[in-house]
C-alpha cells in the first residue's frame, strides 16, 4: 500500500513545485538568456563607502541584452519587479529602459550593492544619481522597501515548502 501512495505524492509534490515556479517566474519566452557577469571581484557594498548609490540600465545598449538582462533580473535573478507590471507605480514610461533600470535596482539592492550585483552583463552601471520620479521609488539598501507594498512572496514559497513536506510526513506515518 505504501509503494501505491508515494507515485501520486511525488507527482503531487513535483506539480507543486513546477506550480510555484510559474507562478513566481513569469516569463513570455522560453528560452531566457542569463547576462554573464565579468570576473572581476566584488567591491564590497558601496552604499556605505561613498553614500548612497543606485543601479540602471546603461542607455545605448542593445535592447536584446537589455531584454534578457531584465528577464534573467525579473526571472531567475528573483527581483521585486511588481512595481513595473501594468498599473504599478513605475510602469510608466513603459519603456525598456526604465523597467530595466527598476529591477536592476532591485536585484541590486538585495545582493550587496556591489559592483557585481550591478553587471547585468554590462547592461548597468552604478550611479549616484536617485533615478525615482512621482511615485516611482527606487529603493536603497536602508529603505524598508519599493515603491509597492512589501510582498510575502519568498516567505509564502518557504510556507509551501514546509506545507508539502509535513503532507508527506504525516502520509507516511499514517500509511
Amino acid at each position: 500500500m505504501r509503494k501505491k501512495i508515494w507515485v501520486p505524492l511525488c507527482l503531487l509534490f513535483m506539480e507543486c513545485y513546477l506550480g510555484m515556479g510559474r507562478g513566481i517566474v513569469k516569463q513570455e519566452k522560453e528560452d531566457v538568456a542569463v547576462p554573464v557577469a565579468t570576473m572581476s571581484p566584488p567591491e564590497g557594498n558601496t552604499t556605505f563607502i561613498d553614500g548612497t548609490t543606485w543601479c540602471v540600465a546603461r542607455p545605448g545598449v542593445s535592447e536584446g541584452d537589455l531584454q534578457n538582462a531584465l528577464d534573467w533580473a525579473c526571472g531567475l535573478g528573483m527581483a521585486d519587479c511588481a512595481a513595473i507590471q501594468r498599473g504599478g507605480a513605475c510602469y510608466e514610461p513603459d519603456t525598456l529602459l526604465s523597467h530595466a533600470s527598476f529591477a536592476f535596482n532591485s536585484y541590486y539592492q538585495t545582493n550587496g550593492n556591489s559592483d557585481i550585483a550591478c553587471n547585468f552583463g554590462g547592461t548597468a552601471a552604478i550611479t549616484k544619481n536617485n533615478p525615482s520620479y512621482g511615485k516611482c521609488v527606487f529603493r536603497t539598501s536602508g529603505s524598508l522597501g519599493s515603491s509597492t507594498a512589501p510582498t510575502l512572496a519568498k516567505h509564502g514559497q518557504s510556507l509551501v515548502w514546509w506545507e508539502i513536506a509535513s503532507i508527506l510526513l504525516l502520509s507516511y506515518i499514517l500509511m
